[in-house]
């Protein structure tokens, strides 16, 4: 961490759907230059709260600031501050890696020269140069997520929000992956990240664990470990995991 700047600060923030509760009343800060680890089991509300964070669903109730942006008022602005990277989709697959990169960096509201020398830097950084005219869907999914990752923060943005990005990548990859997010988070970007890999959580410098959309613990991975007296983050999360009641 480089700073205790708060980037994202929720309180009692709440998301209901009817009478079921999906998020309860959660809240937490986030720093800036963090990683932070948002851990939950299917149903746990862990994707519910991040929609809300991002600005594409509003809260029932509770406050929010994400980037020094109100969830209810300010989405636009929001949205323009953060990244998105989700397992899911990130890249569109019929276009080439540059036109990904003009698409994205346009959306992102860079000038047409800020496009060109940044992704000209992203293609080099990547060892892409002789892939750049190629369409995404012509690339091993590793690549992918190493390029959606990389065009995520091409905005140099406060916050990037990553949603289960190492899903199905081989465990070389996946620490690639990681050292893309430690050098991320190097340069001030905070780094809120989802995923089901445990051995994912013990990288964050803290983790917050989602039971039944309440947050059950959020700690370090260290301290975690030991209020429970367990030898692995997968430990930790299985002893609070057992106590939910609800599935996706």
């Amino acid at each position: 961490m480089l700073t205790k700047e708060i980037v994202i600060k929720t309180d009692k923030l709440t998301k209901k759907f009817g009478d079921f509760i999906a998020t309860n009343e959660i809240t937490f800060e986030v720093y800036k230059g963090e990683i932070f680890g948002f851990l939950g089991a299917n149903g746990a509300g862990k994707t519910t709260a991040m929609k809300m964070l991002i600005g594409i669903s509003k809260p029932s109730y509770g406050k929010a600031q994400v980037a020094g942006f109100d969830v209810y008022k300010q989405t636009e602005k929001i949205k323009k501050s953060i990244g998105y990277m989700s397992q899911k989709f990130s890249l569109y697959e019929d276009l080439t890696i540059k036109e990904n990169i003009q698409l994205f960096g346009g959306i992102y509201g860079l000038s047409d020269k800020e496009i060109e020398l940044k992704g000209t830097g992203l293609i080099n950084k990547l060892n892409l140069q002789n892939e750049a005219d190629k369409l995404v869907s012509s690339l091993p999914l590793g690549w992918k997520q190493k390029l959606a990752f990389s065009i995520a923060i091409l905005h140099d943005p406060k916050i990037v929000f990553l949603d289960e990005p190492t899903g199905g990548v081989d465990p070389v990859t996946r620490r690639q992956f990681w050292d893309m997010i430690y050098e991320a988070a190097h340069h001030g970007i905070t780094v809120f990240v989802t995923t089901h890999y445990m051995d994912e959580a013990e990288y964050c410098d803290r983790v917050s664990i989602m039971v039944d959309g309440v947050i059950k613990a959020l700690d370090s991975p260290g301290e975690l470990k030991n209020q429970h007296n367990a030898k692995s983050m997968e430990e930790v999360f299985i002893m609070l995991a057992r106590s939910a009641k609800r599935g996706e």
